[in-house]
């Protein structure tokens, strides 16, 4: 069968988000991990959850809750693991990482946006969170909400990027800010030295240099930054982005040994936009035209030899809240989905 013909076999959209949903709901995960094993077997509910239970060696109900209590708990207390606590990580092999710039310097519903971007992590259960235009209330509000992680912070003054570690998957050794010497904007570089799930990682964040007016600094700070990967050593994974407010023109290339990750796991046209005025209108503009942009972007520089594959990138953050009928931010988060090879 041509790949033409397989695919106008699928599901439509909406069916496959309600199959994840069931998924999820059935197996206590999210459905991250459901669309993984949905997807590897033609969206096929029954076929995905025998190979879920298969691998895990239980049968439904075996996460240590019903599948009806399941479906009574909000995400957050599942992500705090009352249910599940003693059962051994059902993913070993993946790595989950989330970058996100969450508007902070929006004052317009900042707490039900903020609280939302919290749900958001509570659900998919990243073992890294990357964000940028965190401000001191917001920071205190993560903090209260996502208890799970311990949270690394540039900066405590205006606004400024967090790394947020997962406590039971992620320990830390090193944690440094160094600040973009010529930034106008108080730009840094955040990078945590840490193994992931028993994986050697330096992990760097930056929310690079704002406006098409700076954009000499910003490809200034973005090679910075890549020489910062190259530097690394072999033994690590380095995982480097965050808002890096880049036009496509300012990036000609990467290093040899840096790689684009939504280009890596096939560049979707659907995740490509991260600030998109067309579907998220956060922020008004006069005028007809709605621009779109990649401004948030994730690169990643493999160990020797290579312990991580990316093998899914996609966008969040998509639904209007109904408390305010904004979105979390102005822009889409990215996450990005790691195997452990």
């Amino acid at each position: 069968m041509s790949s033409s013909e397989s695919e106008s076999n699928l599901p439509s959209a909406e069916e496959c988000q309600q199959r994840s949903q069931e998924f999820a709901q059935i197996t206590g995960t999210d459905t991250a991990l459901a669309m993984f094993y949905l997807q590897d077997r033609d969206w096929e509910l029954q076929r995905a959850l025998n190979s879920f239970f298969e691998e895990l060696g239980s049968q439904p109900g075996g996460l240590g809750m019903s599948t009806d209590k399941t479906a009574e708990l909000e995400p957050s207390e599942q992500s705090l693991g009352k249910a599940s606590a003693a059962v051994p990580d059902p993913e070993p092999h993946r790595i989950r990482l989330i970058s996100w710039n969450i508007d902070g310097l929006d004052e317009k519903s900042i707490i039900n946006r903020t609280k939302a971007v919290c749900k958001i992590i509570t659900k998919e259960k990243p073992d890294v969170v990357f964000l940028q235009e965190v401000i001191p209330p917001t920071l205190e509000l993560i903090e209260t909400k996502c208890p799970a992680y311990t949270c690394l912070q540039a900066s405590d003054e205006d606004y400024f990027t967090c790394i947020l570690i997962k406590n039971s998957s992620v320990k830390y050794t090193d944690h440094k800010v160094s600040p973009f010497p010529s930034s106008v904007m108080m730009r840094t570089l955040q990078t945590v030295s840490a193994t992931v799930k028993g994986v050697p990682m330096s992990l760097m964040t930056s929310h690079l240099e704002s406006t098409k007016d700076h954009g000499d600094e910003r490809k200034r700070q973005l090679l910075t930054a890549f020489k910062e990967m190259s530097g690394c050593g072999s033994d690590k994974t380095v995982v480097f982005g965050g808002d890096l407010n880049l036009r496509d023109k300012e990036v000609t290339a990467c290093p040899g040994d840096v790689f684009d990750l939504w280009e890596m796991t096939g560049s979707r046209p659907e995740a490509k936009y991260t600030w998109d005025m067309s579907r998220n209108d956060n922020l008004k503009l006069a005028g007809k035209f709605r621009p779109k942009c990649r401004f948030d972007r994730l690169y990643i520089k493999h160990s020797t030899p290579m312990q991580l594959k990316p093998v899914y990138f996609e966008l969040i953050g998509l639904e209007r809240l109904a408390s305010c009928q904004r979105f979390p931010s102005d822009h889409w988060g990215l996450l990005v989905h790691f195997d452990v090879v």
